[in-house]
């Protein structure tokens, strides 16, 4: 029988890992590369389109990736407890791996800035969570400050070992499609992710033959400190993952644009939350707001005449669950309220 036994099992002797590391796997990655015709048609046809959908991970998003490696790495130097500051993903993606792992987990959340769907799973991993009266530079600023002080193991994405596991999404594409697509299309928020993605591409073309892809990174308007070119003091955004006003991998992120001849842009808010109904209402997949911010980049691209789609092969990344998010969905929800009859049913829906 074929068995799967995680990322560091599949692809440990491509990542530069101490050899202290201990694993620690939730049977990460491994998530499906899902065509999106439907998409494809909306937005004009005449290419490739595919979904990375990576809210399939175990704590429901691509933070696994990287948390396997890093927890694994504190592991094996007995690290005794870990840390981080989140806007959600991280800091459950870090409570589970410490979990399994038998680890002490702090995390820092900005106040009023975390979805609940995220918070209730670093609570439910039983992480200490800790809110702060600022925001989630703020609350990297602290931990990265208490991390050198104290003997607490960092596990944000500038933990380069949260890098090394992220990267192995592009190893997946790539062994999936056969070689990398045209264009790669992601959310930008603190920057790791894209920055892994281009370090992956990177070593496979080198190892493999692999092409590399342009990238177009993704901010919400509200958001996008690489575009404006400086900080945001007080980012906004309905896609709380990548309310980040500054990225602590920007440079990396601006530099993987720039080398791989793609860009970084921003869309607003509509455009994301509508991006979010298209891909569930149209492929039968639903991710958090954010994740949905790369499409929405690609298709505003198009529409405007600034991208070539015709005859690419490109890959969206979605980075977590519409779970993640589902106040987004249900708030302004209003179901039809009917009689228990059927006469009443069939008035409503046979009209």
């Amino acid at each position: 029988m074929k068995t799967y036994n995680g990322l560091l099992s599949r692809y440990g002797r491509l990542l530069d890992l101490p050899k202290h590391t201990r694993p620690v796997t939730l049977l990460e990655g491994d998530t499906p590369l899902i065509p999106v015709p439907g998409l494809v048609r909306l937005m004009g046809g005449g290419f490739d389109l595919y979904v990375k959908y990576e809210g399939l991970n175990p704590t429901g998003s691509f933070k696994d990736r990287g948390m396997t490696a890093a927890v694994s790495e504190a592991l094996g130097r007995d690290a005794k407890a870990v840390i981080c500051a989140s806007t959600g993903n991280t800091a459950a993606s870090a409570a589970a791996y410490a979990a399994r792992a038998g680890l002490r987990c702090i995390v820092l959340i900005p106040e009023g800035k975390v979805a609940a769907g995220k918070l209730a799973g670093a609570v439910a991993y039983g992480a200490e969570v800790i809110q702060i009266e600022g925001s989630f530079d703020d609350a990297l600023t602290m931990v990265v400050k208490i991390t050198n002080k104290h003997p607490i193991c960092l596990v944000n994405s500038i933990n380069p070992y949260r890098i090394e596991g992220q990267k192995t999404s592009a190893f997946e594409i790539c062994d999936t499609l056969g070689t990398a697509p045209d264009w790669l299309c992601l959310p930008v928020g603190n920057a790791g992710n894209i920055t892994a993605y281009w370090a992956g591409f990177r070593q496979y073309h080198q190892e493999q033959g692999s092409g590399l892809p342009h990238i177009l990174g993704v901010q919400a308007a509200g958001s996008a400190p690489l575009v404006l070119g400086h900080p945001v003091e007080k980012p906004e955004t309905v896609a709380t993952a990548i309310r980040i006003g500054k990225p602590a991998r920007g440079e990396q992120a601006l530099a993987a644009a720039d080398e791989s001849n793609g860009r970084i842009i921003a869309v607003s808010d509509d455009d994301i939350l509508n991006m979010q109904l298209l891909l569930s209402q149209v492929e039968g997949i639903w991710v958090e707001p954010a994740s949905a911010a790369g499409l929405a980049g690609l298709q505003h691209e198009i529409a405007a005449g600034n991208f070539e789609a015709h005859g690419q092969r490109i890959v969206a990344i979605c980075t977590g669950h519409g779970m993640k998010d589902p106040d987004i969905i249900t708030r302004n929800l209003k179901p039809t309220v009917l009689p228990p009859t059927l006469e009443a049913l069939e008035a409503t829906i046979l009209e």
